[in-house]
């Protein structure tokens, strides 16, 4: 029989040993820690630089009025940067496989999304075209393939034309941007 004594000799070199790896565990994350808190600052001032710059850039690009354009690209430059300054702290505080395993699910849900929103993006892509296209701008008089009448308003997903017969239709831009004649720059060129 044991005496009485030896079960909480056993019980207390348990814990104590439990007690000691785990206090080893947080001191070896410390660095780990500290490094990750040093990334993250470097990390926001580095992106908020660089959205920044982005703005500008597309800002002496774009007029004032396409400001949605220069927001929608700000807004996409800084998702890409934060996701990958994310995946950088994880491998960086000791989580490299969760990183790796983040960015692959990170790829096939933009994969997903991307062609979810394929004819979202193929207006958007469209609609930045003719926004920026000198020959297609509002008061000009057009033909596209639906309809025929004077373009009243460009938008980054859709163009409302007013047609001949005074109905206002609203074409995505991707059918807009295949194929379309400007009437009114054909008739000042003759």
């Amino acid at each position: 029989m044991l005496p009485r004594n030896v079960p909480m000799q056993i019980d207390g070199s348990i814990s104590d040993r439990v007690l000691t790896e785990f206090l080893n565990g947080v001191i070896a994350t410390i660095p780990r820690v500290i490094s990750g808190v040093v990334f993250l600052v470097l990390a926001y001032v580095v992106i908020k630089l660089a959205l920044a710059v982005t703005r500008t850039t597309f800002d002496r690009i774009y007029p004032e009025e396409q400001r949605l354009i220069v927001d929608l690209s700000v807004a996409i430059v800084g998702l890409f940067l934060w996701f990958g300054a994310a995946l950088a702290l994880l491998k960086i505080v000791g989580l490299g496989d969760v990183a790796a395993s983040l960015g692959t699910a990170g790829g096939f849900i933009g994969l997903g999304v991307a062609f979810a929103l394929k004819e979202m993006i193929a207006d958007t892509v469209a609609g930045v075209y003719l926004l920026k296209d000198p020959d297609f701008t509002p008061g000009d008089h057009v033909e596209t393939a639906s309809v025929t009448g004077t373009v009243t308003k460009i938008d980054l997903r859709k163009t409302r034309i007013r047609a001949d017969d005074g109905e206002l239709v609203v074409l995505a831009n991707r059918d807009v941007e295949k194929k379309w004649t400007n009437q009114s720059r054909s008739v000042d060129m003759e």
